[in-house]
């Protein structure tokens, strides 16, 4: 009953038209930043250290555009529960070359993406147009009314959720098969003592070992992907090759070239990513020194 009553009032306001929903968005930006201060404090934070060199100012004015872009990314995602094909083709702009890249490959694809706006947006642009099937990588949502309808828009187009904390039983059934996997690769490790270690704006920080395990146990062509926030409501991404044979390698190798991939594209376009989670809430310890990773070492 709880679900059918919030699933229902979600696909009532996705019926309004998209302007209407940013005006809505503008009003929950404000609450967010200025009376309910919505993680401010971690966002904050986040910021003065990725970027020690900017002034206060500077840092209020990402942190605010950060909370519209959070703002846009939520109306957005309960727009798709009632989206027409027509509009989401316009909210993702697919680019020629993409289509071509994807459309020829004959390996299994492995996406290294990261939490920027709008992944929603990207996750139905590129299941709708089918080359192989998609594999997307979750953290499920502890709230099992809310777990529902993610899964809902999500799977419209006929992506396979695989909760991160069930991988193996879940992606077993595709294996053998060609598929784009897709992996938020920038979540924080369960056991910081089990992950590499890396700068990340000059900080050490844990990165999860998995997706590099996967790329050389599974053989796949490895691509590093940046969402672009091209205008309000309208996505493009840009896709990197980096490697047909991850095996030739060197141990978190694949790791650092993704960290260094991501500081990039965050350094063009830092009120795009998602800076209310704590991407630094992992000490760095002496015994972590032989799981650190440096260009030096590769």
């Amino acid at each position: 009953m709880k679900y059918k009553v919030i699933a229902g009032l979600l696909y009532l306001l996705s019926l309004l038209p998209l302007k209407v929903l940013y005006v809505l968005s503008d009003v929950l930006s404000f609450f967010l930043y200025t009376i309910l201060q919505y993680r401010r404090s971690v966002v904050f934070e986040n910021l003065s250290i990725a970027f020690p060199e900017k002034t206060l100012h500077e840092k209020k004015i990402i942190a605010k555009k950060f909370y519209r872009n959070l703002a846009d990314s939520l109306m957005e995602t309960f727009k798709l529960l009632s989206a027409s094909e027509q509009l989401i083709d316009e909210m993702f702009v697919f680019d020629d070359e993409l289509e071509k890249y994807f459309s020829q490959t004959n390996k299994k694809i492995q996406l290294h993406a990261m939490h920027s706006f709008n992944w929603e947006v990207l996750n139905l642009g590129f299941s709708k147009r089918n080359y192989m099937p998609l594999l997307g990588v979750y953290q499920p949502l502890k709230n099992n009314t809310f777990e529902r309808i993610f899964r809902k828009i999500r799977t419209r187009y006929g992506t396979i959720l695989i909760p991160a904390n069930d991988f193996k039983r879940n992606f077993f059934p595709h294996q053998f098969q060609q598929y784009i996997i897709a992996l938020v690769a920038d979540q924080n490790p369960g056991d910081p003592a089990k992950a590499w270690w890396a700068d990340f704006f000059g900080r050490p920080t844990p990165f999860v070992t998995g997706p590099e395990k996967a790329a050389v146990k599974h053989d796949h062509q490895v691509v590093f992907m940046n969402f672009i926030k091209v205008k309000r409501g309208v996505y493009t991404c840009t896709v990197f090759p980096i490697t047909d044979d991850p095996a030739t390698m060197k141990p978190g190798e694949l790791t650092l070239r993704y960290i260094q991939f991501m500081e990039k594209c965050i350094r063009e376009r830092p009120d795009n990513y998602l800076w209310s989670h704590r991407r630094w809430k992992h000490a760095y310890k002496p015994e972590y020194e032989k799981l650190r990773i440096t260009s030096v070492d590769l």
